[in-house]
């Protein structure tokens, strides 16, 4: 049995406003990152229909690159443990995220998207721990839910202007130009990172910051609360569908009324109210997480998702109804996202927790494929309200799981 890690016995002068240029950096990052590919994800199943690709292409191309993405997370979290490679290996993330984006714009086939995609996709998941651990660094213990809610606000904001520039854009650009564009808010974040977010300063290990132990020995050194924890967040996950299956249901619902072009067109404006409402709760619930405790928000979140697929099933399909459904999504998602990241703050000791937002990371990765993949195949097997079934059974499971957390395991120092 290894022995536990030391906190790291320096002292850490952490800034006094929460919102400092680390914070602040990392958000702009999260903005214009998303923004960048976004939009070019709003635009390619058209594009791979303009190069011929059969259907089955998008869903090879989205499988591959979030597996990719789910190993790179882990293998990210080794590296977000090493104080001195964090930021390195952020920049190198979002370099390659920017490039291979742009790079969509000079494929002329769909295996090339493959590979781009993978590649982007892989260093989009490698660069997620070593962000998330410099986020956390930056603020004192008590004010991690309102750094990590303005994050994820700036990132779902970059979900919602993406694919909003994408059709203001797509007239006068076309395709390929659209995504060539794209590396210009690619380059921004990257920008943002390289000289607003500070370099992490050397802890827990030698004079220079790096730590010689293995990936497996700091998983073995994870505390037991943390892996609780990610039981009830893996279980939560594995019900989590992917919201396009949302707008896909709004479509069927309301095709007989408006018809198929108007009812798709209403879906993806309901989608784009999802994300809005996701991204103006996210600071704020980070902030109240901070103020009266995250665990108990996180479950209230958890079961916000019950109540929302609760409502698919049972209550009448009209478009008001689905207006607040959406909503309900949005306030389900902005929880989970604000919440998870900065309770698992709080839960793991500062020297482990790159490979603990690795850890966290890959499991909802995971869980996001199997959740699709089983609502996906109830829903065409036997229907879409055995889907929302599916997936509200696990999210109750998910909350019951995280409530059950002992008090002692609350709250962990820095």
């Amino acid at each position: 049995m290894s022995e536990p890690v030391a906190e790291s016995s320096s002292s850490q002068i952490l800034p006094k406003r929460w919102l400092n240029r680390g914070v602040l950096g990392i958000g702009l990052t999260s903005l214009f990152s998303d923004w960048s590919h976004e939009a070019a994800t709003s635009i390619l199943p058209t594009f791979l229909a303009s190069l011929g690709a059969p259907a089955v292409a998008l869903g090879m191309i989205e499988g591959v690159s979030d597996g990719l993405s789910s190993f790179a997370k882990l293998a990210g979290g080794f590296v977000a443990d090493r104080p001195r490679w964090r930021k390195p290996a952020g920049i190198v993330g979002y370099l390659m995220t920017a490039l291979t984006t742009f790079g969509y714009a000079f494929a002329r086939s769909w295996p090339a998207l493959l590979v781009l995609r993978g590649l982007g996709w892989m260093g989009r998941g490698s660069r997620g721990p070593a962000r998330d651990t410099l986020l956390a660094d930056c603020v004192a213990p008590g004010e991690q839910g309102r750094a990590f809610g303005f994050e994820r606000a700036m990132d779902t904001l970059g979900a919602v202007l993406g694919p909003l520039s994408a059709t203001l854009l797509l007239g006068t650009l076309g395709l390929r130009g659209l995504l060539r564009w794209t590396l210009l808010p690619g380059l921004v974040a990257l920008v943002s990172f390289v000289f607003l977010v500070p370099s992490a300063k050397g802890a827990a290990g030698d004079a220079s910051g790096n730590i010689s132990r293995s990936f497996a020995s700091s998983i073995a050194q994870v505390p037991r609360s943390f892996w609780f924890f990610l039981a009830g967040v893996f279980a939560h996950g594995i019900g989590d569908f992917a919201p396009t299956l949302l707008i896909l249901r709004a479509s069927q619902i309301l095709t007989p009324r408006f018809g198929v072009g108007r009812a798709a067109a209403i879906s993806v404006g309901l989608y784009t109210f999802h994300n809005l409402v996701d991204a103006a709760a996210s600071y704020p619930t980070g902030a109240l997480g901070d103020r009266i405790g995250k665990r108990g928000l996180l479950v209230t979140g958890y079961l916000i998702g019950v109540v929302t697929y609760a409502g698919f099933i049972f209550a009448r399909p009209t478009l008001l109804v689905l207006v607040v459904l959406f909503g309900l999504a949005g306030m389900h998602d902005a929880f989970q996202q604000s919440l998870e990241k900065s309770l698992a703050a709080e839960l793991l000791p500062r020297p482990l927790r790159g490979s603990g937002f690795g850890v966290l990371a890959a499991a909802n990765g995971v869980g996001d494929l199997v959740s699709s993949v089983v609502v996906g195949a109830l829903w065409s097997a036997v229907s879409p309200a055995a889907g929302f079934l599916y997936a509200g059974i696990f999210a109750a499971t998910g909350a019951a799981i995280i409530s059950l957390g002992s008090p002692g395991s609350r709250k962990r120092g820095p």
